[in-house]
């Protein structure tokens, strides 16, 4: 049989600093203050967008697939994790009924075997809403990752069944997401998620030996983690709830923490000065506004899409960063595999903008005036405040008048997965959402196929074009690399033909640490592994 095995708040802070003091001097210890205002949820399928998977997810549970995050010096793809091979089903001429190999001798934390009934009992949980296991936070945060799926089953014990709803080439990379927690655990813990979040069980190199909400969560190593690469060598891994940039920075200048995802721009020199790392790589992100397509947004004129998307300024906003981003010239970074040569350049031109407008029937005495969703913070958002604001005045110069709705990052994932009608959505006309853009599905097709709108899905603005959807099933029926690679380019160039978004830059993913801090490698991915890392004491 032939598989597939690869496609791949300062008050807070000041308390947080005391109770840290303890873990100061211990060797071998790792604390990082997080972007994210609270802890994420531990059960398996987190919350706190990808800071969550990427500190809770991948250190405490593994999927079917994971991702190779062992290079700093090419993309990472997905490569076998709790499934060694899988692929379509032989003589399975519909191209919908995959087979996976379950890896043999994995265990749980909890000492349980990890089997082909494992993986159908944490599909249950997120897809079956009469299944005792169904927990409706973890649905909320892994049903829309599979949409593909249509029925599973154990075929042996070490061999399961995925059918698709349709041929799809991209159910891989949606399995990526989804993490394997341990059946036994929750059936020792009384059948409850509550107690199984205080004391979780997955099978991932990290076992978390507890946790306080908003406060800070504590892992040691799993020494019989299945593979040997990502065996922890720190003594135990501390994560730290910081969402303000400069309490970020005061934390780690003050030795409270060893590590700070996204410092503030305007400290990285200073850091650098006093001795401490930033390391920085390009990886698959993108931070955009994501526009209303419903009846009465401003949006549904192409001629305003394209007149705020020359409005931005975004050689400014990287003076703003420090030189920490990359200016988007569309959905995807410049250079990327599947850009393709879309027709409309996205440059900075005032006047190109007013004239459009102008054509759309706005002007100086007509402005549009819209209310926008952000956050104060969160994961991939970059320092989306100060960002906003520097929006805020380019609209302005053309006769976009912007007002902001400021909302908790937490909040703000409810609220794009709810949609833009939805009253939570309290009139705005576009959502500032940070993407994963590593593969077709995550990348492109979430966010704007037309039946992925809510409540199947997270097309928030309900955009809806049969010439996009005949794409993504070709996309989708392709199962060829290079071929799916033709099509993707027609994909990215009708996003940014038909300024489906407000782009405006891609991250570099800045993290600053101490000198002490030793063998990180920073793949070019959302998820990071933290097994080759040491800290001197």
């Amino acid at each position: 049989m032939m598989f597939r095995t690869t496609l791949t708040r300062a008050a807070l802070a000041a308390s947080l600093i005391v109770g840290a003091h303890g873990a100061a001097s211990a060797q071998g210890t790792l604390r990082i203050g997080m972007t994210a205002s609270d802890i994420p949820l531990t059960t398996g399928q987190t919350d706190n967008g990808g800071e969550g998977m990427r500190f809770m997810g991948y250190t405490v549970y593994d999927g079917l697939i994971n991702w190779d995050l062992t290079s700093a010096d090419k993309p990472s793809d997905i490569v076998p994790g709790l499934a060694t091979e899988w692929g379509i089903a032989p003589g399975d001429e519909s191209k919908t009924k995959w087979i996976f190999k379950i890896r043999p001798g994995v265990k749980f934390h909890d000492g349980s075997d990890f089997t082909a009934e494992s993986v159908v009992w944490n599909l249950d949980k997120l897809m079956k809403t009469d299944a005792p296991q169904y927990d409706q936070r973890q649905s909320a945060q892994g049903k829309s990752r599979i949409p593909a799926v249509a029925s599973y089953r154990v075929v042996d014990p070490m061999t399961v069944e995925i059918v698709t709803k349709a041929p799809d080439a991209t159910l891989p990379y949606q399995l990526a997401w989804i993490m394997m927690s341990s059946p036994g655990q929750w059936e020792k813990l009384g059948k409850s998620w509550e107690a199984f979040a205080k004391t979780p069980s997955g099978t991932g190199p990290w076992k978390l030996t507890g946790f306080a909400p908003r406060e800070r969560a504590e892992m040691v190593p799993n020494k019989e983690y299945w593979d040997k690469t990502r065996v922890p060598k720190l003594d135990k891994l501390i994560l730290m709830p910081l969402p303000e940039p400069n309490a970020r920075v005061a934390a780690l200048r003050a030795g409270q923490v060893d590590w700070i995802e996204a410092p503030a721009p305007d400290a990285v020199e200073s850091l650098k000065g006093a001795g401490f790392q930033i390391v920085t790589n390009a990886y698959p992100h993108n931070w955009t506004w994501h526009l209303s397509r419903v009846e009465g947004s401003p949006w549904n004129d192409i001629r305003v899409r394209k007149a705020a998307n020359l409005a931005i300024d975004r050689e400014g906003m990287k003076e703003l960063l420090s030189g920490m981003m990359i200016p988007a010239q569309g959905w995807l970074p410049p250079g990327h595999q599947w850009f393709g040569e879309p027709t409309f350049k996205i440059t900075y031109d005032v006047e190109q903008a007013k004239k459009l407008l102008a054509e759309a029937g706005y002007g100086p005495d007509k402005p549009i005036r819209t209310k926008i969703l952000i956050s104060p913070s969160g994961s991939g958002q970059m320092l989306p405040l100060p960002m906003n604001e520097f929006i805020q005045q380019s609209l302005a110069e053309v006769g976009i008048m912007v007002d902001y709705e400021v909302v908790e990052w937490n909040q703000m994932i409810n609220i794009w997965r709810a949609g833009a009608k939805d009253p939570s959505a309290r009139g705005t006309t576009a959502i500032n959402y940070s993407y994963f853009i590593q593969d077709p599905f995550s990348g492109f097709i979430r966010q704007t196929q037309c039946n992925l709108s809510a409540p199947a899905g997270v097309n928030w603005g309900y955009y809806c074009d049969p010439e996009t959807d005949k794409l993504f099933d070709q996309v989708r029926n392709t199962f060829d690399p290079a071929a799916q690679t033709e099509i993707l380019k027609k994909v990215h160039e009708k996003f940014v033909n038909d300024a489906l978004f407000l782009f405006v830059t891609h991250d570099v993913a800045p993290r600053a640490m101490s000198a002490k801090v030793k063998g990180f490698v920073q793949a070019q991915n959302w998820f990071q592994n933290f097994g080759t890392i040491t800290v001197e004491p």
